[in-house]
């Protein structure tokens, strides 16, 4: 079974949505409890980016549990929270932030669902270890009555015609005829989520969606959590809004989203994402497309002439 897409690229009538500009412990402050049912996002990583200021380990997770306090207040009794973090680094030494994060949530009360890897083909080159291209995203629910739409999100099994052997079902189909369950550990195949990683291309430079903010969050990655962990009509949040891409990907699927944002440049960029987004404009990467993947005719797939001549000459020093 294919994941369901919408048939829609506007916002449904019925859908709304908010960009509020400040400071998230502050507007957090205003909203009353249980009001969503997804809290989705991705924090700032303590790296030094434009929109925050480089502090100790121990100082930046104090601040961020400050956030996440209220965040819990307002999450509804059936809600779900995903926290899609990487890796703080000082002076060379890795510091894996959804560890130190399990620790903050489980004080609070969530229950960790799942640890989903989100695996990315590019970024950065490290020199003195291997180049990082993995993100975690910790899946926790307020309690154990939480939204789980697994049939929205199952794969095509790999065996469909496999039967039981035994017992009263022996000769019967063993499967689901919806399909499988997928792992977390993602990857996509063609059109089909399959048994493998969440291979969804991070925002570099050629891709679709990329806007002036540094670190953004694919949209693909918010429609697998929305599609997942909410109903139509639930209500969304993100509380480092950014670029705007969990609010698109929820009203996208007809889900009620808030956003906030304290950088006034962000708040107008998801604006104008969500306008193009309304008026069928928004260039954005269609949920399961394949991963491109370089044949020997791309130039930049090739052997450098220069390495073909260094190989030669070591060759016949040998």
């Amino acid at each position: 079974m294919k994941v369901k897409e919408p048939l829609f690229n506007y916002i449904h009538p019925d859908t709304d949505y908010q960009i509020r500009k400040g400071d998230s412990a502050t507007i957090l402050r205003t909203i009353e409890d249980g009001k969503f049912d997804l809290i989705l996002t991705s924090p700032p990583y303590n790296v030094g980016k434009s929109y925050e200021t480089k502090t100790s380990i121990e100082k930046y997770l104090e601040t961020q549990e400050e956030i996440i306090s209220e965040l819990v207040r307002v999450l509804s009794d059936r809600g779900n929270l995903c926290w899609q973090v990487g890796n703080y680094v000082d002076k060379g030494e890795i510091f894996p932030l959804d560890i130190y994060y399990y620790q903050i949530f489980k004080k609070h009360g969530l229950k960790l669902r799942n640890r989903i890897i989100w695996h990315f083909g590019h970024g950065l080159h490290a020199s003195n270890r291997f180049s990082g291209r993995y993100e975690t995203l910790l899946w926790f629910s307020k309690t154990d009555n939480y939204i789980f739409n697994l049939d929205d999100v199952r794969v095509p099994s790999k065996y469909p015609g496999k039967l039981h052997f035994k017992g009263p079902k022996r000769g019967l189909p063993s499967g689901n005829p919806l399909g499988k369950n997928p792992s977390d550990i993602w990857e996509i195949i063609q059109q089909d989520w399959e048994s493998g990683m969440w291979d969804i291309p991070n925002v570099k430079s050629n891709h679709p969606e990329k806007t002036e903010h540094p670190c953004q969050f694919p949209i693909e990655l918010v429609e697998r959590c929305v599609l997942a962990l909410t109903n139509e009509t639930s209500w969304v949040l993100d509380p480092f809004a950014g670029a705007g891409s969990t609010i698109i990907g929820a009203i996208k699927n007809n889900r009620n989203a808030v956003g906030i944002e304290k950088e006034a440049a962000y708040c107008q960029i998801a604006n104008q994402r969500i306008k193009d987004f309304n008026e069928g404009k928004l260039k954005f990467r269609p949920i399961n497309k394949p991963i491109h993947k370089p044949t020997s005719k791309d130039k930049v797939a090739q052997v450098p002439k220069e390495w073909l001549a260094l190989e030669l000459t070591d060759e016949k020093g040998d």
